[in-house]
């Protein structure tokens, strides 16, 4: 009896001491991480207004609105206040320091979302139930489409990378290969991540998702022209980030490598994921520009960029 008395205590403070570091390594991170006041926008984005060219948005971190003639797109869609694990009416994780670009209310229903990896940031359940419906094709990565099952909306195509599925009038997505992880949870190792490759009559886009720094995307040029490439800028800092994550100037050599006419920089400025000062990421990428930094064509969330 003592005995085991004994070993409970022991476990019972294994456990207070292994919570405890826990708690005290959360802490320690969170204090090296910025604090940005809250900021309004100076510019929201019009889709009522659009034609049926071509006209791309940044919602906020890599939440994209495109409009490729009739085709409505939306990559990543993180469409509210907080993202991360989810307990009854709660989430646990990081708040916006930047207000969506464009309320729900306002949000074309999309044709076609697209879904880079099921990190939390990227894969927001609460979101996709709002903008789902039974007729929306989702392009996910390999490995996922149950987790787009369980919602019971939209019709799921799942794409191994450098797969390409043909959809209604022409329109055609390519899963790239890109550098980052896929697990939504610890256990989740099955599950894949990728890029992609959009491409609808003359026109083209590439939405890196999420990447670490590749020598690859010079592959891209290939299939010929590129009008766009969406590519990551923030989450570096501490320097072990960038096995999954690019720097500013990192990204700007992707870009080079894609042959893309304009690059359109994502996931910085919306949430406080990493310890680089907020405005940063793109201060850091202007410099590496240089003379081109023209042909970085959105630079705030709001902005909007049409092209023919």
């Amino acid at each position: 009896m003592i005995f085991m008395l004994f070993l409970f205590l022991a476990i019972f403070i294994v456990a207070l001491l292994l919570v405890s570091w826990i708690f005290w390594q959360y802490i320690s991170w969170r204090r090296r991480l910025p604090s940005p006041d809250y900021r309004n926008l100076d510019k929201s984005p019009q889709p009522e207004l659009w034609n049926h060219t071509a006209h791309l948005a940044w919602l906020g971190h890599s939440t994209l609105l495109l409009r490729l003639h009739k085709s409505t797109i939306l990559t990543d869609p993180v469409l509210y206040e907080r993202v991360g694990v989810r307990i009854g009416p709660w989430v646990i994780g990081p708040k916006r320091y930047t207000p969506l670009a464009l309320p729900l209310s306002r949000l074309p229903k999309p044709d076609l979302v697209l879904l880079s990896h099921a990190h939390l940031d990227h894969w927001d359940v609460r979101s996709l139930r709002a903008v789902l419906s039974p007729d929306t094709t989702v392009v996910v990565p390999q490995g996922t489409a149950q987790l787009i099952r369980r919602i019971g909306k939209g019709k799921v195509i799942e794409l191994a990378v450098q797969e390409t599925v043909s959809l209604e009038e022409g329109l055609q997505i390519t899963a790239i290969p890109v550098k980052h992880w896929g697990n939504r949870y610890p256990w989740n190792r099955h599950y894949g991540f990728c890029g992609y490759l959009i491409r609808l009559k003359d026109r083209s886009v590439f939405f890196a998702g999420d990447t670490a720094h590749v020598s690859t995307f010079s592959a891209l040029r290939d299939v010929g022209e590129l009008d766009v490439a969406c590519i990551p800028i923030g989450a570096y800092n501490p320097a072990h980030f960038q096995g999954a994550h690019c720097t500013p100037e990192q990204a700007w050599d992707m870009f080079l490598q894609t042959g893309a006419r304009y690059m359109v920089p994502i996931h910085w400025g919306t949430f406080v994921l990493s310890q680089e000062p907020v405005d940063e990421p793109m201060t850091r990428l202007l410099q590496e520009a240089g003379s081109e930094e023209g042909r970085i064509v959105i630079r705030n969330i709001g902005e909007e960029f049409s092209w023919s």
